[in-house]
């Protein structure tokens, strides 16, 4: 099986993927919002380049109000009209979604910058919308929970730790877990260049360190400061970020 994360809009290389004959696992974020590298997204279709540069650098600072209060700025009084724009950017990288998944078998869930129901009404046939569920592939029993960590932004994405917590125990025991974000570790949540320690989950930690399956795979971290690591028995992978890599994870 292959499994991938962070797709961010990357839908040519998905494609190829999807239709290579083994299973694809996707954990999340695929809608590209913004690309801090270079500025691309969604946001900057909709507001411009100069206004994602404030806001990544904002981001960069960990300074959320100030982030929140340029948006503000830059929606009053044409609210509506930017929702709608933004909208149709969703709406359509979804569409792309659909198309890059069409004729291959996945097993979806979904990250922070994901609408959990727009991408589960997305998926073409042979592909499936996991989140606080347990399914075999290729043998091996595979849990998934989807979402982002909780940010003052409270995006549609995101998954407080109560809720992280249940989908984890409905899941029980298995061979594999598959998440957006990582447990709680810092060298596997912080991002080497902004410096910055991305969204991590205590629930997830608590559960590998119960359950010990022999691994978890991950994204949302784009540049870790390590990409691997051990909780115990458990082998902990940040399976990178597929838009600027375009390369899956094979499971062993």
């Amino acid at each position: 099986m292959l499994i991938v994360s962070d797709v961010h809009g990357r839908f040519d290389a998905l494609g190829t993927l999807a239709r290579s004959g083994e299973p694809l696992l996707i954990l999340g974020d695929l809608i590209n919002f913004v690309d801090y590298r270079t500025m691309d997204g969604i946001a900057a279709a909709v507001l411009g380049k100069d206004f994602v540069r404030q806001v990544a650098q904002f981001r960069g600072n960990g300074d959320y109000q100030a982030s929140r209060a340029l948006w503000r700025e830059h929606m009053a009084g044409r609210e509506s009209e930017i929702r709608r724009q933004i909208g149709e950017h969703v709406h359509h990288q979804y569409e792309e979604t659909r198309r890059a998944l069409e004729g291959g078998v996945s097993y979806v869930t979904y990250g922070n910058v994901d609408s959990p129901e727009a991408l589960r009404s997305c998926l073409p046939h042979g592909s499936t919308f996991v989140d606080g569920e347990v399914v075999e592939i290729e043998g091996f029993r595979v849990g998934f929970v989807g979402g982002g960590a909780p940010t003052p932004l409270g995006v549609v994405g995101e998954v407080s730790e109560e809720a992280m917590a249940d989908k984890l125990d409905r899941l029980g025991p298995v061979d594999i877990l598959c998440s957006h974000i990582p447990p709680a570790i810092p060298v596997l949540s912080t991002d080497v260049i902004t410096g910055r320690a991305e969204g991590s989950s205590a629930a997830i930690l608590r559960y590998l360190m119960r359950y010990q399956p022999a691994f978890h795979y991950f994204g949302d971290t784009h540049q870790p400061q390590a990409s691997r690591w051990r909780v115990g028995k458990t082998r902990c992978v940040n399976v990178g970020y597929f838009r600027a890599t375009r390369r899956a994870i094979r499971h062993p």
